[in-house]
């Protein structure tokens, strides 16, 4: 019984303790302490490959606004609602939308195939772009986020396991520079406005 109660808990465990480690993050970012303010603390060189097979890196986010999220396919809750949410915002964003870039990297390499995200993604907004990557290139980049994921098992058998990870959504401007976490969990039609100020 006190393992289901902690399991109940456990999203927003791993939600709190993404804000935490995020805020940290900003809070260095605005005081004098970090280098020069055309750095950020949060973000990096990275190499990923999208669902239809083409390399993408960190000069692939010059251009637009972009909203990163890192999850996982077989995610039951936090994930699905999360991709649902920003569709609703890009919908609300209309055309204006087709200049953000939406990712959702995935922190489970040994499930989420491209053919798997492809097929994951087609029950949300066809403008979020799924994002893959070995182990290593997904620990390159969740370090340049500050994102933090880890392999839990659910069972004896070595392939029933979740995956804890960071919760919240990144916000980047249209030169790739870190912004601040992105609110999904207001109406749409305030959080496109938002974004669409990043244009």
């Amino acid at each position: 019984m006190a393992a289901t109660g902690l399991r109940r808990y456990l999203p927003f465990v791993v939600f709190l303790a993404g804000l935490i480690v995020l805020g940290g993050a900003i809070m260095l970012r605005l005081s004098g302490v970090s280098t020069p303010p055309e750095q950020s603390p949060i973000g990096g060189p990275f190499t990923l490959t999208d669902y239809n097979g083409h390399s993408f890196t960190e000069k692939d986010l010059v251009g637009g606004p972009t909203l990163i999220f890192f999850g996982f396919t077989h995610c039951p809750d936090i994930c699905p609602s999360t991709l649902f949410d920003a569709s609703e915002v890009l919908r609300v964003a209309g055309d204006n939308a087709d200049k953000v870039k939406m990712l959702f990297v995935s922190v489970d390499p040994e499930r989420d195939t491209a053919e798997v995200m492809k097929e994951y993604l087609g029950s949300f907004d066809e403008r979020i772009k799924g994002l893959i990557g070995t182990p290593e290139q997904i620990e390159t980049i969740t370090k340049a986020y500050r994102a933090y994921y880890r392999k839990v098992p659910t069972g004896e058998n070595p392939e029933d396991y979740t995956m804890d990870h960071t919760a919240i959504i990144y916000m980047l401007d249209k030169r790739g520079r870190f912004v601040n976490a992105f609110n999904l969990k207001r109406p749409p039609e305030e959080a496109a406005r938002e974004l669409l100020r990043y244009l």
